[in-house]
C-alpha cells in the first residue's frame, strides 16, 4: 500500500520516498515508490508530473492501494528524492477547488446538483442537473462564487467514517466504507474528496463562467480559475482591443459597431444577390439572341469571371427561357456547368462526366443539370469544344 503524502499536504513540492519496484512496460518504465505526493488521475482531476531522482515522471495512475508512477526513464531501487511540478500543481489545485466552490454556490442558490466534474487542459467543467439554466444563475453563481474566494476562507481535510461525514453535513453522499477524506470550506461547503486542494479560497484568486450548454438531460458549465482566468481574461482584452481597433472605436462600442457591420454587409449582401439575378437575366438574352431555333439546340459560353453559383444562376434562367442545351464555363476560376431545359433527351450528368475525364477535372449533376471544375483553368474553351462535340455527336 502506499502512502499518499497528498491526501493531507497538498503543498508538498518535495520529498523523500523509496523505490519498491522498477519495471520496463513498452517505452516507459512503471515505479512504485512506498510513499509519494504525487497525484494519480482520479475524479475529474489529472495527474501529477515531475521528478523521482532526476527521472521525468510522465503519468500516475491509482491501482487499488498503489500509485504506480510511469517514468521516461529507469529508477534504481533503494532512497529517492522526487519533486513536484509546481505549477501543474497549483494549477489543479486552483481549478478543483473552485469546482468545489462553484458547485456549492449553485446548491446553495439553486438547488442544482453537480453530477460530474471535469478538469481540462485550458478550461474546466461542471455538468448539472437543473430544469433551466439562463443567465440569472450563472451571474449569481459566479458572484457567490467570488465573494467566498475574496473572504480568503480556510479550506480544511476532514477525515472520518461515512456516517461520521454524514453528520457533519457533507453535500454528497458515499457509500464507501473505512475511513474517508473531505474538503471542507469554512462556514460554507463540505465534500468527500480524495484531490488536491488550496489552503485558503483566496488562493484561487477569481473564478470566471465561460459558458453553459445543454448536455441532453444536464447543463453543461465551463469556468476557469487562478492563473487561469488571469490567461482568459487577458486573451479576451486582447480579442476585444483588436475588435476595437478594426472597427475603429472604443471597447464598450464594439457590440453596436458589429451590430452595424453585420446589418450594413447583409444589406450589401441583398443588394448584390439582386444585382446578379438583373445581370443574369440580361445575360441570357444575350446568349438566346443568336440561338439556333431547332429544339434542344447546343448554345454554349466562355465567361471571364464567374462563379460556380452564378454560372448555375445564369443556365437556370436561359433554360428556362428556351429549349436548349447549355454548356457555360469560366475562364478565371474553371468552374463549369451544363444545363437542359425540361423535357430533353440529354443526360447533363452523364455528359459532363464523360468530358472531364479528358481534362483531369472534378463535378458530377443529374439529368438536367451538373458542374464541376476543371484543374487547369487554361482549358476551358478547349474543354467547351469538346463537350459541344460529345453533346452533338452527328
Amino acid at each position: 500500500m502506499t502512502e499518499r503524502l497528498y491526501y493531507r499536504d497538498s503543498f508538498l513540492r518535495e520529498f523523500d520516498a523509496r523505490v519498491i519496484s522498477c519495471e520496463r512496460e513498452g517505452a516507459r518504465w512503471k515505479v512504485e515508490l512506498d510513499r509519494t505526493a504525487f497525484y494519480p488521475t482520479s475524479g475529474g482531476q489529472p495527474h501529477d508530473t515531475g521528478r523521482i531522482g532526476g527521472v521525468a515522471v510522465m503519468e500516475v495512475a491509482d491501482a487499488e492501494n498503489h500509485v504506480v508512477h510511469y517514468t521516461s526513464a529507469e529508477v534504481a531501487p533503494g532512497p529517492v528524492r522526487a519533486e513536484i511540478d509546481w505549477a501543474r500543481r497549483i494549477d489543479h489545485m486552483q481549478q478543483h477547488t473552485g469546482q468545489h466552490l462553484l458547485s456549492a454556490a449553485f446548491i446553495e442558490l439553486f438547488k442544482f446538483q453537480t453530477v460530474s466534474f471535469h478538469l481540462g487542459k485550458d478550461l474546466s467543467t461542471i455538468d448539472l442537473e437543473a430544469p433551466e439554466i439562463v443567465p440569472r444563475h450563472l451571474e449569481e453563481a459566479e458572484r457567490r462564487t467570488n465573494e467566498i474566494i475574496f473572504e480568503d476562507r480556510v479550506v480544511v481535510v476532514r477525515f472520518g467514517t461515512a456516517d461520521e461525514l454524514a453528520e457533519a453535513g457533507i453535500r454528497k453522499k458515499v457509500d464507501r466504507e473505512g475511513i474517508l477524506r473531505a474538503i471542507e470550506v469554512e462556514g460554507f461547503d463540505r465534500q468527500p474528496c480524495g484531490g488536491t486542494h488550496l489552503a485558503r479560497t483566496g488562493q484561487a484568486g477569481l473564478l470566471l463562467i465561460r459558458k453553459v450548454e445543454r448536455r441532453r438531460e444536464l447543463w453543461r458549465v465551463e469556468f476557469a480559475c487562478g492563473y487561469r482566468a488571469l490567461a482568459v481574461a487577458r486573451g479576451d482584452f486582447a480579442t476585444l482591443t483588436k475588435a476595437a481597433s478594426l472597427l475603429s472605436c472604443g471597447m464598450p462600442e464594439v457590440p453596436r459597431m458589429l451590430g452595424k457591420v453585420i446589418e450594413e454587409r447583409r444589406e450589401e449582401h441583398t443588394a448584390l444577390k439582386r444585382a446578379e439575378e438583373r445581370m443574369a437575366e440580361l445575360e441570357a438574352r444575350a446568349l438566346l439572341a443568336g440561338r439556333p431555333a431547332d429544339r434542344g439546340a447546343i448554345v454554349s459560353a466562355v465567361l471571364d469571371e464567374a462563379s460556380a453559383a452564378y454560372l448555375a444562376l445564369l443556365a437556370a434562367k436561359v433554360v428556362a427561357e428556351a429549349d436548349v442545351t447549355l454548356l457555360l464555363a469560366s475562364s478565371a476560376s474553371g468552374h463549369v456547368a451544363f444545363a437542359q431545359s425540361k423535357g430533353l433527351s440529354g443526360d447533363m450528368g452523364a455528359m459532363l462526366r464523360s468530358a472531364l475525364k479528358e481534362f483531369q477535372g472534378k463535378g458530377g449533376g443529374g439529368k438536367d443539370f451538373a458542374q464541376g471544375t476543371l484543374a487547369d483553368t487554361g482549358q476551358v474553351s478547349q474543354f467547351l469544344e469538346r463537350s459541344k462535340a460529345i453533346a452533338s455527336p452527328g
